[in-house]
């Protein structure tokens, strides 16, 4: 039997949250770019959390909301948040952080990671101090959507997060 928790994906559009949950899920990339309209759900399940296995349901909201999603229904019940940035876009991770501070005020007590993806790309100039600089309450990874690199592990921690926090 496998618990299952609802997982938000947060970030501004383009960042890779379709590309990561599609990853996680189906284990491909697709390089056609299409935005997210509302909320797709996908759904895995990881054999090994603690013991014990764990499904995700991952709710890969449209960048377009902004911090608004955080007021919108699809965060109601969420376990945890995972919340993306592009390494080569700085002012993706301003947007991290707003979101992570909002997603923590909202859901005391709730899981956070921060991801920033796309580390098979070259970092945009100065963005290693900024990374170097996001809160050090927030654990974060660096993943590839594309070849696959920390993807399965960003979810594994947040599941083991979730666990630990027991929501």
């Amino acid at each position: 039997m496998s618990n299952a928790y609802k997982v938000m994906l947060l970030g501004d559009i383009g960042v890779g949250k379709s590309s990561l949950a599609r990853r996680l899920a189906f284990s491909s990339f697709n390089a056609t770019y299409k935005p997210t309209i509302g909320v797709e759900i996908y759904r895995h399940v990881l054999p090994d959390v603690a013991g014990a296995p764990a499904t995700l349901i991952l709710w890969d909201t449209d960048g377009n909301f902004g911090d608004a999603v955080l007021r919108h229904v699809y965060v109601r019940q969420a376990s945890a948040a995972v919340i993306i940035g592009d390494r080569t876009r700085p002012e993706t991770l301003t947007t991290m952080v707003r979101l992570g501070e909002g997603f923590a005020d909202l859901m005391p007590g709730r899981a956070i990671h921060f991801v920033v993806n796309k580390c098979d790309l070259p970092l945009a100039h100065g963005l290693d101090a900024v990374i170097d600089r996001l809160s050090p309450n927030i654990p974060l990874i660096q993943t590839s959507a594309l070849d696959g690199t920390n993807v399965e592990r960003a979810f594994l921690e947040t599941a083991l997060a979730i666990r630990r926090r027991g929501h």
